[in-house]
């Protein structure tokens, strides 16, 4: 399985503006900046576009732990906020972390939090990430 998006930039770094958009359609030219990055300009912003993609690959990952746990799942909600710091080599993503809301009536505690941890380590987006991964995680069972 491959994937693919299209960034177009154009003008210089601070004056300039770019459109990202995905061959799926979900993202069209959806602008991004200077002030979309750094500052709170309207659009998104690539460090953005992996936090969604850490708590979406999250939540499946997370899913599919339980479910080889005999666990489902009512509803599993998860956010990613990604750090972006200034170190002596650049710019660089240096953390991610999730929180997460798992609601799975009756479960096991203790099989609910295998599962994130599992998830949390194995999750594709995880795997991608060279950055410290933390998490917390509310599991009403």
């Amino acid at each position: 399985m491959k994937r693919t998006a299209t960034a177009v930039w154009t003008g210089g770094l601070k004056d300039g503006k770019g459109r990202l958009t995905t061959a799926s359609g979900v993202l069209r030219d959806a602008q991004y900046s200077f002030g979309t990055r750094f500052e709170n300009g309207v659009g998104t912003n690539p460090e953005e576009l992996i936090a969604a993609a850490h708590a979406g690959c999250f939540a499946m990952a997370f899913s599919a732990q339980l479910g080889g746990a005999n666990i489902t799942p009512a509803s599993i909600e998860a956010s990613a906020e990604v750090s972006l710091e200034k170190l002596d080599a650049g710019w660089t993503i240096t953390a991610s972390h999730l929180r997460v809301r798992a609601k799975a009536p009756g479960a096991d505690r203790a099989a609910v939090e295998k599962a994130a941890g599992d998830a949390k380590a194995n999750c594709p987006v995880s795997r991608l990430l060279n950055a410290k991964i933390t998490m917390e995680l509310t599991a009403e069972t």
